[in-house]
C-alpha cells in the first residue's frame, strides 16, 4: 500500500492531514517553526479520534524531538494510529515525514508524538466514550 505521493504508507497507520508549507510558515532559520508543525500534529490527532468521539480536548502530547527540518515547498505528511481508549480519553500516535520540495523521491521522518485527548460533551465537561467498536487499537 502506498500514500498519495507514492511512497509506501506506514503499516497501521492512516494519513490523516497533509500540507504543503508556505514562507509565511518560517522561523528566523528559514525552516518551518516548530510551533506550525506542532499544530497540524494537534489537528491531525483530532481528526483520528472522530470515529470514536463527538468532541476532544487536547489534554497532553508527549515529548516532540525534531529529527529533521522541514522546508518551504516540503509537503509534510501526517499519519495517525488510536493506541487507547480509555473511559473518557483517546490516545492517538501521530507520525510526521517530509517529502522534500527539491526531491520529491526523498521523505524523511520529523518528528512524532503520543497525543492524549478527553472526550467532552456540549457542557466541555469530560463525557465517557461510547463508540469503542470503530477502535483500531
Amino acid at each position: 500500500m502506498s500514500n498519495l505521493s507514492g511512497a509506501p504508507a506506514p503499516l497501521g497507520r492512516n494519513l490523516a492531514l497533509r500540507v504543503s508549507l508556505m514562507p509565511k510558515d518560517t522561523n528566523v532559520h528559514g525552516t518551518i517553526f516548530g510551533g506550525i508543525l506542532l499544530a497540524h500534529l494537534d489537528i491531525a490527532g483530532a481528526i483520528a479520534t472522530r470515529p470514536h468521539c463527538d468532541l476532544v480536548v487536547t489534554v497532553k502530547m508527549t515529548e516532540v524531538i525534531f529529527h529533521e527540518p522541514v522546508y518551504v515547498g516540503d509537503v509534510v505528511s501526517f499519519y495517525t494510529s488510536v493506541t487507547k481508549i480509555g473511559r473518557t480519553s483517546i490516545t492517538v500516535h501521530v507520525a510526521v515525514e517530509a517529502q522534500r520540495y527539491g526531491d520529491p523521491g526523498t521523505f524523511v521522518k520529523v518528528t512524532d508524538a503520543d497525543i492524549v485527548y478527553v472526550n467532552v460533551g456540549e457542557d466541555r465537561r469530560p463525557t465517557p466514550i461510547t463508540r469503542r467498536e470503530a477502535a483500531s487499537v
